[in-house]
């Protein structure tokens, strides 16, 4: 399964693999397309093909020997989930540039497996690699058969797929790294829920009316999405200023308290996750600065869904 792959990294990580599957597995997974219930179909002008969810007519076994080996292909920590979709795509349609950024609970990595006969340059469906938002594509993966495309997903993983001639037939593999589970969004959203910063403590109003005359909207609604955490968390105002301080920039947290510090670490996390997008590089550093430190127990649903171990 999934041997001799071909690393790249420009224009983003990625690997290719000339023959993913076994002759039975091609067979077993080609069958899949013939079920006629439950396709979506999207006809929008950027997107346009047909989605099934195929997950549960897949064998449990092959779902686990295929995240064990997406595991050791991107050195990511990828959780036992996998969820698979049947993508089919007819005359005329396209998929327009776009980059799937992991947001909050979202997959964290994809294996894009081509499954069509005979395919021919003249039947178009090239999937496209870009490097930025605009621009001529860098890379291009044809939809030959039994051929296979895995790349962690991230802000500038950018990628299309040409207009089709011929139909064309694609299964995708979604999975999902430990520190961004559905089960993080779940808590994350419900911290957050209905969000008035009204709830905000008096000592906060002058550091954040200062902050909001000099720093971008976004940059404060994040730190007041911080500072409402460590309210919603059961901080005092102290914290609580440090924290928006903290994730506006104003400040490095460093009080020397380790509860304090890793109360306001994990606001500031979470809040980045709700406003913006699972940052590989950004988990890391958290991780980093938090390792071997001991979990504080108002602290313990968060850490050990942001930092599982």
């Amino acid at each position: 399964m999934l041997l001799q792959p071909h690393h790249h990294h420009d224009p983003f990580p990625f690997f290719c693999v000339d023959s993913a599957f076994s002759e039975e597995e091609c067979a077993a997974l080609e069958g899949l397309f013939l079920q006629t219930n439950d396709w979506q179909h999207r006809d929008g002008a950027f997107y346009r093909c047909a989605l099934c969810d195929v997950t549960e007519t897949i064998p449990a076994s092959f779902q686990t020997e295929i995240v064990a080996r997406m595991r050791e292909l991107t050195r990511l920590p990828l959780v036992d989930r996998v969820v698979v979709t049947a993508q089919r795509m007819r005359p005329g349609d396209v998929i327009g540039r776009h980059s799937d950024r992991p947001l909050l609970g979202y997959e964290m990595a994809r294996l894009v497996v081509q499954l069509n006969q005979h395919w021919q340059p003249e039947h178009g469906g090239v999937l496209e690699l870009f490097a930025s938002p605009d621009g001529q594509a860098v890379f291009r993966v044809d939809p030959e058969y039994n051929t296979a495309f895995g790349f962690p997903l991230h802000a500038g993983s950018y990628h299309g797929v040409t207009e089709v001639t011929q139909p064309r037939q694609t299964l995708v593999f979604n999975f999902w790294h430990v520190a961004n589970t559905p089960e993080l969004a779940e808590y994350v959203q419900a911290l957050f829920s209905n969000l008035h910063f009204s709830e905000f403590p008096a000592a906060l109003n002058p550091v954040a009316s200062s902050a909001e005359s000099t720093l971008p909207e976004e940059t404060t609604f994040r730190a007041g999405t911080a500072a409402l955490a460590l309210q919603r968390l059961g901080y005092d105002e102290a914290t609580i200023v440090t924290g928006y301080r903290h994730s506006a920039g104003l400040a490095i947290c460093e009080t020397g308290d380790a509860e304090t510090d890793a109360a306001v670490l994990l606001a500031d996390w979470m809040a980045y996750l709700y406003r913006d997008s699972f940052d590989l590089e950004r988990w890391n550093r958290l991780r980093n600065k938090l390792d071997g430190v001991e979990m504080v127990t108002r602290l313990r649903p968060a850490w050990q869904l942001c930092l599982p171990e």
